[in-house]
């Protein structure tokens, strides 16, 4: 029988966060993920990339994460240029207004769990069951037990739920979800430009959904997540390379000149969940079991991490105490905020889409009055950015 104090199941970038986060806490810890956590890089950039704020890089550097991360694979944006397709409305955002080196970082997150599960490895207080499935959870007032696939047993004080949109954990639970279908999906891909992206994150509103381009460490690739409404999609997808690379022309409005595709074309359906319960006796969920929202200005990683951050913090604050940790009354104030903090963005996101989705000629130009009157006042673009550099 395996015995720990938590026992987080999901070993993703927000379940190692959280883990690397206790790394001084006088708690033990049991990793539990039904996959293998480290993986090797592939030669070409994954698909799968975050664009992490600078609060979010502060942290991590802290716990000694950041230094760990493959710098050749790094990519820093030091401007974001934002612009409505179908309106004369555009926005520019630089690392120079701010004051600062750079905006952000381009992280691929199989390489932000490298770096992390590298330094959680070597905690004493924690222990990974890799490619674990649980077959069966038993909850008591004291303690909750986990029945594994491999006939062992885990028993822990307070089970964390960091696996996912689909968690089992949350549906074990039967914690309340709102959700809904944006309507929307994501397609991402990695592609070769003629001109070099200049560390600059780009990003159109076309009245089908948006297109965002993300710098990579090769100043001529790109990582893109193109929203499309589902139709629009079918037919993207449908395309060659080359005249998806050519509608990618298209819609970017050649800001890049030639585009090639330069890896697989992967994609997914957008949706928008929120448990409205995060919390009961023994069992907390957080990240994209608790939330996601649509990528079109990618902070649902930026979010998953804060809640990791905040959790930790909590559990580190009543364990000194010698409170009962693991009860919900306890845990309230985390759960509040946090959900708070959710709410907030998911309705950011919903007002976005809403705004800049179609051509009425009303939104086009309360988009383009918007967005230019943004650019020229100071203090509302550094209002902007301060909030999209989680400060």
């Amino acid at each position: 029988m395996y015995q720990a104090d938590i026992a987080i199941v999901g070993a993703g970038m927000v379940g190692l966060a959280l883990a690397r986060s206790l790394k001084e806490a006088d708690l033990s810890v049991i990793l539990i993920d039904t996959t293998p956590i480290a993986k090797p890089l592939s030669e070409q950039p994954e698909l799968r990339v975050s664009a992490i704020n600078a609060a979010n890089k502060q942290v991590l550097e802290q716990l000694g994460v950041w230094q760990h991360l493959d710098q050749q694979r790094l990519s820093a944006y030091t401007q974001m240029q934002v612009w409505d397709q179908d309106s004369f409305g555009r926005i520019q955002f630089s690392s120079e207004e701010m004051g600062t080196s750079e905006l952000g970082h381009i992280i691929e997150n199989q390489s932000l769990v490298n770096a992390l599960h590298h330094q959680v490895s070597q905690q004493p207080n924690v222990q990974m069951l890799p490619s674990t499935h649980i077959a069966k959870v038993l909850t008591g007032q004291a303690e909750t037990m986990l029945m594994l696939d491999t006939d062992e047993v885990v028993s822990c004080r307070l089970l964390v739920g960091a696996d996912g949109a689909n968690s089992a954990i949350r549906k074990y639970a039967n914690f309340p979800l709102t959700f809904k279908d944006y309507g929307h999906t994501a397609i991402v891909a990695t592609i070769k430009t003629a001109a070099p992206h200049g560390k600059v994150a780009r990003q159109v509103f076309t009245p089908t959904g948006p297109l965002a381009l993300l710098p990579l460490s090769d100043p001529n690739l790109c990582s893109i997540v193109w929203s499309q409404n589902s139709q629009q999609a079918d037919e993207l997808l449908a395309l060659s390379n080359s005249d998806f690379a050519k509608a990618l022309q298209v819609a970017i409005e050649g800001d890049v000149g030639e585009i090639a595709v330069e890896s697989a074309r992967m994609h997914f359906p957008l949706t928008m969940r929120y448990a409205r319960q995060w919390l009961s006796d023994g069992l907390v969920i957080i990240g994209d079991a608790a939330h996601t929202i649509h990528p079109l200005a990618g902070q649902g990683a930026n979010l998953g991490l804060q809640d990791a951050f905040a959790l930790a913090d909590s559990l580190q604050k009543l364990a000194a105490e010698q409170a009962a940790f693991h009860q919900a009354r306890q845990l309230r104030a985390f759960e509040r905020a946090r959900k708070s903090e959710a709410v907030k963005m998911i309705a950011a996101m919903e007002s976005f889409k809403q705004l800049f989705g179609g051509s009425h000629p009303l939104k086009k130009l309360i988009r383009g009055v918007g967005m230019c009157t943004a650019d020229a006042i100071p203090a509302i673009k550094q209002r902007f950015i301060t909030q999209a550099m989680g400060w």
